[in-house]
């Protein structure tokens, strides 16, 4: 696939001083100097990966999508250009301001501005979270996960997925329109949702541990209208997870154990609820809005569960007898 992973995201705001003290106190990044106008923040090895821009208007979005090298690059420039889609070589300055070493830019069908780079930069000092936390989820896999709001559905998604290598996960048809998509191991680097009111939904990122999604709960908890969505699981990508307000007229989901993909014996599933296994009150509200959807929202079935995912290292197995499990395993 061209697009190996979600690089950064950019993001037009008024509101610098409000963005450093949420990205670094309630998210946990790390405030990096870009100068009065604009500030970036890191969350791993990377020079940055959220840039909020002052000199871009509130609803200014821009995503970065990482390919291989300049190879990779040049096709996916060709590629879309093959397909219609306008594309501009950017600058060696540009590429300067985003730490990457080439970069190109376009825009999806729903209008979304686009960048694709290569061998992004890596800082020298070590990442400092500004809160204390084990780390983000990053890696391979990219920042995060994106969600976008989209009118012209299929047209958007056929973009994705044709022209830049987007596999399906899973999807809805009712009653919600959306669809899941991946790029890497990740469940989704992208989802799209079919919606009159176009727009970025929220943006995710993956924690190591639970404790530092449980603690950065308390911290939005503190704050009046902070949370959006409350602490839930996810019945696709397994992830525990919360929402909260941003600065910006989007969420963030600070989030924790989600499972992966394997693209060998992965086949794309059809869901028939977004109602999480418990929890995530506020998540159908904020998509579909205060009006109730023409048809209300099953809830997973009685019973459903799924193991947790977790890594070697960030865990101890108990020991005793868990029927539950020994069937599931048993029936696997």
């Amino acid at each position: 696939m061209a697009v190996q992973a979600l690089g950064y995201v950019g993001i037009g705001t008024t509101k610098l001083d409000d963005w450093s003290a949420f990205a670094t106190a309630q998210l946990g990044m790390q405030q990096v100097d870009r100068g009065p106008s604009c500030r970036a923040f890191r969350m791993d090895d990377r020079r940055q990966r959220l840039i909020v821009d002052g000199a871009l208007g509130d609803a200014e979005r821009y995503f970065g999508w990482e390919v291989a090298d300049a190879a990779a690059l040049d096709a996916l420039a060709a590629k879309l250009e093959a397909g219609g889609v306008a594309v501009r070589r950017e600058p060696a300055a540009r590429a300067d301001q985003r730490f990457v070493g080439e970069l190109i830019s376009f825009r999806d069908h729903a209008g979304n501005r686009l960048e694709a780079f290569h061998s992004p930069l890596v800082a020298d000092t070590p990442f400092r979270p500004g809160r204390n936390i084990s780390g983000f989820r990053t890696g391979v896999m990219g920042m995060g996960h994106a969600v976008l709001m989209v009118e012209d559905f299929d047209g958007v998604l056929a973009f994705y997925q044709n022209l830049l290598g987007f596999r399906i996960s899973d999807y809805i048809r009712t009653p919600v329109t959306a669809c899941f998509l991946h790029v890497n191991p990740r469940h989704h680097s992208l989802a799209l949702f079919k919606h009159s009111h176009v727009g970025m939904h929220h943006l995710m990122m993956e924690m190591y541990t639970l404790d530092d999604i449980g603690q950065g709960y308390d911290l939005a908890r503190a704050v009046e209208d902070r949370v959006a969505v409350t602490l839930g699981r996810h019945p696709n990508d397994y992830m525990t997870s919360f929402y909260t307000r941003t600065p910006s007229n989007f969420l963030v989901e600070q989030g924790w154990g989600a499972r992966e993909i394997d693209d060998a014996t992965w086949q794309p599933q059809e869901m028939t609820t977004i109602a999480s296994f418990w929890g995530h009150e506020g998540l159908i509200r904020s998509v579909v809005g205060n009006a109730a959807p023409p048809h209300p929202p099953a809830p997973p079935p009685e019973g459903r569960r799924a193991p947790l995912q977790v890594m070697e290292g960030n865990y101890q197995k108990l020991s005793g007898v868990c029927p539950w499990w020994d069937t599931t395993t048993a029936a696997g």
